[in-house]
């Protein structure tokens, strides 16, 4: 094969690969996706407990730190939800928790935490997490609200609702109080 030959055989090769790429970048951009459409939705914590909520996720998507029996006040960016939902729709919610959170933990000279005083009070620390149901929503999910009951017990909600309006669905769960035993569950 003579040396025009060859670069019309190495052109034709290289611009058939190029075809190619081509195609697989349009497959890929024109939306053939394997799973539902997705919003994102802002994460916010409500703690019904004495406990501080040190850290939480809900389906891997950070939530902010609550002191206890506060929330609502901080959102963090964000988690994804169907945006449609379906029955058994599940989110998964990992938290942190400290039983003493205004507990003393000695401080150096400088102000800094004592290490040895932090580390025997972060004995107690616990770490939790459940799996729970999330329930029905429309199409406007204004934000995934996380709620920390007593007994290690947690609660979603999807409501575009603040707690002092009267249409907030969960009203009830600002009276829950807490018991000093909880029952095995």
């Amino acid at each position: 094969m003579n040396a025009i030959a060859r670069g019309l055989v190495r052109g034709t090769m290289s611009s058939g690969l190029v075809c190619v790429w081509v195609l697989l970048g349009v497959l890929a951009l024109s939306g053939c996706r394997g799973g539902p459409e997705m919003v994102s939705a802002p994460v916010k914590g409500f703690n019904h407990t004495s406990a501080e909520i040190m850290r939480f996720t809900i389906n891997d998507a950070g939530g902010p730190r609550i002191l206890p029996n506060q929330g609502g006040g901080n959102e963090v960016c964000c988690s994804i939800l169907p945006l449609k939902w379906t029955p058994g729709l599940q989110a998964r919610i990992e938290w942190d928790k400290d039983p003493d959170p205004y507990g003393e933990v000695q401080r150096d000279k400088f102000g800094q935490i004592d290490k040895v005083a932090y580390a025997n009070h972060s004995v107690n620390f616990s770490h939790h997490s459940a799996i729970i149901e999330i329930p029905e929503y429309s199409e406007n999910v204004c934000a995934l609200q996380v709620h920390f009951f007593p007994c290690d017990q947690v609660s979603v909600s999807t409501t575009c609702f603040t707690p002092k309006h009267p249409n907030y669905p969960d009203q009830g769960y600002f009276g829950i109080k807490e018991t000093m035993k909880c029952p095995h569950l």
